[in-house]
């Protein structure tokens, strides 16, 4: 170029002009042949990086698999060596699903999505808050470096020979313990656990027969020291107990609560027994493996040291360094997850006699964490085994079988559910204490399932909702002294029918009772699930009047059916209700209370909070478009259910 330039100069005499033109041709030519050399060198250079980071990343690639591999091939070789110590669990799909699961598992492997999930990486779910709420995840380990401080709280208890010890708490500060009270029963030296969530007058009159304040300890459990059920309930019994005990009425109180509420604050100026604080970063229903459930743990006296071992095992065996297919948790959730997406959506719990109250925790879990905008998982628990034909397309199955105690029905039950092609989970719960393992798994399963469905499994925005309308109720009450006049729309035997205007346009018309709960029930198509929600005293002989018509509305019209008491479910499967899929159809049964309670310090009673809790929990269900109808039971509540499960039976016949 140089040279032509010298030319071009050159040529700037008349005589050079032929000369100027030619070497300005031949300049260009050669510009012209260095760009597109220039262009060819970068292409190649660019397609060798490429090819170079191809290389890299199948490399790295390639020894993640293989790594994962190894990992994979350590945590089956430890759970063989660890044998019936480790809970076993079985996955038996359908096809069609059993593809789906398999995709969702490598596509969690390949992608690193479970150090993820113990990360707390709030961009496996929503990318919200759900970084705050994975405290669960290293609580096995804390509480297990607490030890000596619970066997001293234990050791107290023990020695101030109280006969019980109830637990007054709500959702997640009451089902876990309850599990606990209901699977292990009394420990010889230490006092019988009882639980009361529950603002029925009856039922508080019930635990109030059982456990002589003198005698009881009593444990006050919220999260946030400001749930209403609580704290009535604690005002309700610190005045039976200082009408017993005088002053030493605080040494029979023990508080769990986060640091910092207003309950720590009451305990610490009334002088409470043991204030214990649970950690602020773990959900209520998260919650039973931390001192929410091991405090309660310790007074009842169980082997503490047992049950952190064995849950232990459960902590290794999901984490972070187990691949998704090894890890019993993820595997889990991901097959609720995937069958939820394809309308499965209805987890059936079947549990040997023995462990039958963990569905009761795992229904608030599962429900809670799941429900919420239009999607989730729905919980079956307690519902009477049918045949295979009795089921539709919309269920999953779990099986939770006590090695030590099983049951041939339920045995020959789940084996004919699995030929006849219905999704199957097998758990084998081999001893009693094992059943800690499964508060770990499920908690990680559920976490998984919402990651999958695509929602933040640790927030609860429907049951707030409900909190709102009682709110609004007791206020009322407060200031009137009356409870809003209701009219029915429809009134025989002693039975009154309420509902709002577009549920009373698709009832209205019945001409008796069974005639509108005819019309009530005929929404009922396939997919749907129908939903008993007794505001009644929760007890034996009126759960047995509730399954009667639930299993007759199962049997005729082939849905999932669920059965809760309120207002303890309003913090459990209530958020799944008002919040989950459309797909549900609602019979809320009231009754007039034979015998009400007053409240210490205030002007409404036990009978007005359960009254204003039951319009509250409707008006949101109404509000929400659901399918809901009332039913106030008015006379003698035994007899009024006996004459409602009679039309029942009929309206489905």
């Amino acid at each position: 170029l140089r040279v032509e330039r010298c030319a071009i100069m050159r040529g700037s005499h008349r005589k050079g002009v032929e000369e100027r033109g030619e070497a300005i041709s031949r300049c260009a030519r050669i510009a012209g042949d260095v760009k597109t050399i220039t262009r060819f060198c970068v292409f190649k250079i660019l397609r060798s990086l490429m090819a170079f980071a191809k290389l890299v990343q199948e490399g790295v690639q390639s020894f993640a698999d293989a790594f994962d591999k190894l990992l994979g091939a350590v945590a089956r070789k430890r759970a063989k060596m660890l044998g019936n110590k480790l809970d076993r669990q079985h996955i038996n799909l359908p096809t069609d699903l059993d593809r789906a699961v398999k995709t969702a598992l490598e596509d969690w492997r390949s992608h690193g999505k479970v150090r993820q999930l113990w990360a707390g990486d709030a961009r496996l779910w929503t990318n919200a808050d759900e970084a705050k709420w994975v405290g669960w995840l290293t609580i096995v380990e804390e509480e297990a470096n607490r030890l000596k401080e619970l066997k001293r709280i234990s050791e107290d208890i023990r020695s101030q020979r109280f006969t019980h010890a109830v637990l007054l708490g709500m959702g997640g500060s009451s089902l876990g313990p309850e599990v606990l009270a209901q699977t292990f029963g009394i420990q010889k030296g230490s006092p019988e656990l009882l639980v009361l969530d529950s603002t029925d007058p009856a039922q508080v009159r019930t635990v109030e027969a059982k456990a002589d304040p003198a005698k009881t300890l009593f444990i006050v459990s919220s999260k946030s020291g400001s749930t209403l059920e609580p704290n009535v309930l604690k005002d309700y019994f610190f005045d039976r107990t200082k009408a017993k005990v005088g002053d030493r009425a605080a040494s029979h109180f023990v508080a769990i609560t986060d640091p910092g509420s207003s309950l720590e604050k009451e305990g610490e100026r009334d002088g409470f027994r043991h204030i214990a604080h649970g950690k602020p970063s773990i959900g209520g229903r998260y919650s039973v493996l931390s001192e929410f459930g091991m405090v309660p743990a310790s007074v009842m006296g169980l082997d503490l040291d047992e049950l952190m071992a064995t849950t232990m095992l459960m902590v290794h065996a999901c984490g972070a360094h187990v691949p998704p297919a090894d890890n019993p948790g993820i595997a889990l959730g991901v097959a609720l997850g995937e069958a939820a997406k394809a309308g499965r959506d209805k987890l059936t719990i079947i549990a040997s006699k023995g462990i039958a109250d963990f569905g009761a925790w795992l229904e608030q879990l599962v429900a809670e964490s799941t429900g919420k905008h239009g999607k989730g998982i729905v919980p079956v628990d307690l519902e009477p085994l049918g045949d295979a034909a009795t089921y539709g397309r919309d269920r999953v199955f779990v099986y939770l079988r006590l090695a030590t105690k099983p049951s041939r029905a339920q045995d020959t039950a789940v084996l004919t559910l699995e030929k006849a092609g219905h999704p199957v989970v097998s758990i084998s719960v081999e001893e009693v204490y094992s059943l800690a393992q499964e508060f770990f798994r499920w908690e990680i399963a559920t976490a998984v399932a919402g990651s999958i469905i695509g929602i933040n499994p640790f927030n609860q925005p429907d049951v707030e909702a409900s909190k709102v309308e009682t709110r609004k109720l007791t206020t009322e009450y407060e200031g009137k002294g009356k409870l809003p006049f209701e009219v029915p729309f429809f009134e025989a035997s002693g039975i009154q029918f309420f509902a709002d205007e577009k549920n009373v346009a698709a009832i209205h018309g019945g001409l008796n009772v069974a005639a509108v709960l005819k019309r009530h029930l005929c929404r009922l198509s396939a997919g749907d699930y129908f939903a008993l929600l007794g505001y009644i005293p929760m007890n034996a002989e009126n759960e047995r009047a509730l399954q009667t018509i639930r299993h007759a509305v199962r049997d005729r019209k082939k849905v999932a059916t669920v059965l809760g008491f309120g207002p303890r479910f309003l913090h459990s499967t209530g958020q799944a209700y008002k919040g989950g899929p459309n797909s549900g159809v609602f019979l809320q049964i009231t009754c007039d209370d034979a015998k009400d309670l007053p409240i210490p310090g205030q002007k409404y009673t036990f009978g007005v909070v359960k009254a204003a809790q039951a319009c509250g929990d409707f008006a949101v269900l109404a509000e929400r478009g659901r399918r809901a109808l009332r039913v106030h039971l008015r006379r003698n509540l035994k007899s009024a259910l006996g004459t409602l499960s009679k039309a029942a039976r009929k309206a489905v016949a």
